[in-house]
């Protein structure tokens, strides 16, 4: 056999899902075979394997092994002459691994071999060739010398950034991602040491593959896309914790006892200034714009007090000091809430979310404003002017600190993309119709042929006149029809055009996800038909909001909702249990326990879509379809109608 393909999953279930479909396209011509050991995902990638690709040998671990130790299951078993170590989170050109195999069969010095990596938006990853991590080498990395200079032989040498990025070079370190290993190497090293659980395993391959006197090289004339997030994401404390200690077991185990303790100092210093910096950057940017917006507010009541009372009442100081004091930081803390619930503080913020949120924290205002004795109340136009000042500031701060620092972006209006997709008609047609399912409303839609005898009336062009096509008609987003379009013609079409800021998509064949740009992390890169709105946070704090505000509702009506309640104790047990975040008023109708892996995680439901339902012969396709819907086209007002509807059994 010329190749075993091993493939470490842990709940990246549509990634796993491309990444087979190019693994198989890959492996035509050749003799291989494909494992996938799964580390207890619960997001359905098991079922996903056994219903789509009967030919992969699965290891479904009963909990997460890490890394090392579900790659070695699968190298023990493995049967190739050489053994792919492929993460989940990559795409595979036909190409790649036909390339691999014959560099490999002409280089009998070759250990192994990594390729020229790219991510979802065409940018080289640099990880695609290292070198040894010495204790120079990583103090230049921890202190940004490399970044600050990556062409230097001296300070870049950690991603070799002196050496072209299209040359075939002898290199010491490889990805993990990818690395295409003679077997009869790993008889002689041993296989990947499960002292790693994630991060530094494929260091410490690498070293002891260039110790047992082979080379490891990098070989670019094949590329593979990876999205690059793994199970942790890149700027967290937890992946710099991670990461950077299992460089300290790489160095306690092949460095001297003096050197090893400089790296661990240096590595140790490193976590503790990367883990304050995120601490600190990551408070800075959560408070930056509310707090801008309540002291704008501040200030902009601290000026129109005196100018309403000299307007009003010809004199200055009419109102108590208690006013500024305590009564306008009330006014704002109750805007702010319904800021918050209307999404105003997202990355990704609309302005008739900013205005919806204001206009309701003051309906409520004036609604506590006429039930309040006279004695404390103050000013109405007061209120009315502070909501134009508060409308006023919080567009201001998003404009300017938000633009600034780049962590909102506000919009006018609903922004529709201009998309084309590249593929045949009738495919095209199929992954349109997914990205309505999901609520994906373009402004634009443009069918591309993907060879240069495409001459269908209602293509725009042609791949090979994608430039044009992309300047000309304003494209913000490309969707590639996998079934129809070789992943090497994909990749080489990103590269093409990947100076431009064009977002690019990926739909695998007979799929109901579509995948893109750079990140397996981002938010909005996946789209998913089947629980797009509730598997959104917005979508997710409302249902919380709806759960705590209902829950206060009926505790106050306790004396007489028990007179409808089936079972009061247990209604007044499911009261404190909803407060407290454990149980939510409407959730899941399940069948089985695998269908948790399906559905967005919220917590379990005292009333289901099919509570009233529930004695009546029902289906499971049925059932299935009545827990997507209310999953796909979440609404506060859905939740409210099922308990009215349900009254009875909030008991249960």
């Amino acid at each position: 056999m010329d190749l075993s393909v091993i493939i470490v999953n842990y709940n990246v279930k549509y990634f796993l899902e491309q990444c087979l479909h190019s693994v198989f396209k890959s492996l035509e011509g050749m003799s291989g075979e494909v494992i996938v050991a799964d580390n207890n995902s619960v997001d359905g990638s098991c079922q996903m394997v056994k219903e789509k690709f009967e030919d992969v040998i699965l290891f479904q671990n009963n909990r997460n092994l890490g890394f090392s130790k579900a790659n070695n299951q699968g190298i023990k078993i493995s049967k190739g002459k050489y053994v792919l170590l492929l993460n989940p989170d990559t795409i595979v050109q036909e190409d790649t691994f036909s390339k691999c195999f014959s560099f490999m069969e002409k280089h009998s010095d070759a250990g192994s071999l990594g390729v020229k990596m790219i991510d979802g938006k065409g940018n080289f990853l640099p990880e695609s060739k290292r070198s040894l991590p010495t204790p120079l080498v990583s103090f230049f990395k921890i202190f940004g010398l490399s970044a600050l200079l990556p062409k230097s032989k001296l300070f870049g040498r950690y991603h070799l950034g002196y050496l072209n990025n299209n040359d075939i070079n002898k290199v010491e370190i490889l990805s993990g991602a990818f690395m295409f290993i003679r077997k009869s190497v790993l008889d002689q090293t041993g296989f990947l040491d499960e002292t790693f659980f994630m991060y530094g395993e494929d260091i410490d391959l690498s070293y002891r593959i260039i110790l047992a006197g082979y080379d490891n090289y990098y070989y670019p004339e094949t590329t593979i896309i990876h999205y690059k997030g793994e199970s942790t994401k890149k700027g967290s404390i937890n992946y710099v914790m991670m990461f950077y200690r299992a460089m300290i077991i790489f160095a306690r185990k092949h460095f001297s006892v003096k050197n090893a303790r400089l790296f661990s100092f240096l590595i140790n210093s490193a976590i503790y200034l990367r883990a304050s910096a995120s601490i600190i950057r990551r408070f800075f940017l959560s408070i930056i714009i509310p707090l801008s917006d309540a002291l704008l507010v501040f200030v902009g009541f601290y000026f129109l007090e005196p100018f309403w009372e000299k307007f009003k009442f010809g004199k200055e100081n009419y109102y108590p000091n208690e006013y500024l004091m305590y009564v306008v930081p009330s006014y704002i803390i109750i805007w702010f809430f319904f800021l918050y619930i209307s999404g105003a503080y997202e990355k990704r913020t609309r302005s008739i979310d900013l205005i919806k949120g204001i206009s309701l924290g003051t309906m409520v205002l004036l609604l506590i404003y006429a039930l309040l004795p006279e004695s404390l109340r103050y000013s109405r136009a007061l209120i009315l002017l502070g909501t134009l000042w508060a409308t006023f500031s919080i567009f201001f701060t998003r404009i300017t600190i938000g633009t600034i620092l780049n962590n909102v972006k506000l919009s006018f209006r609903k922004q529709k993309r201009r998309i084309v997709i590249a593929g045949s008609p009738r495919e095209s047609n199929r992954v349109l119709s997914i990205m309505k399912q999901v609520n994906i409303d373009p402004s634009f839609i443009g069918l591309v042929g993907w060879k240069d005898e495409d001459k269908v009336e209602s293509y725009m062009g042609n791949l090979s006149q994608l430039n044009d096509i992309i300047k000309i008609n304003r494209i913000d987003e490309i969707v590639f029809c996998a079934k129809d379009i070789p992943s090497q013609k994909i990749i080489q079409t990103m590269l093409s055009v990947s100076e431009t800021s064009v977002d690019f998509k990926i739909a695998p064949p007979e799929s109901l996800s579509i995948i893109g740009s750079s990140s397996i992390n981002s938010a909005g890169e996946l789209y998913v038909v089947h629980f797009n709105s509730l598997s959104q946070n917005l979508a997710r704090r409302k249902k919380r909001i709806f759960d705590l505000i209902a829950a206060l509702a009926l505790l106050l009506t306790i004396p007489i909702s028990v007179l409808f309640i089936k079972k009061p104790l247990g209604f007044i047990r499911n009261i404190v249990l909803v407060i407290i975040g454990v149980r939510t008023w409407v959730g899941f109708y399940y069948i089985h326990s695998s269908e948790l892996s399906l559905l967005p995680r919220i917590s379990p439901g005292i009333l289901t879509p099919i509570t009233a339902s529930r004695n009546k012969a029902i289906n499971t396709e049925t059932i299935k379809r009545m827990n997507l819907l209310y999953a796909k086209d979440y609404k506060m007002i859905t939740d409210l109608s099922i308990i009215l509807r349900d009254f009875n059994y909030l008991g249960r």
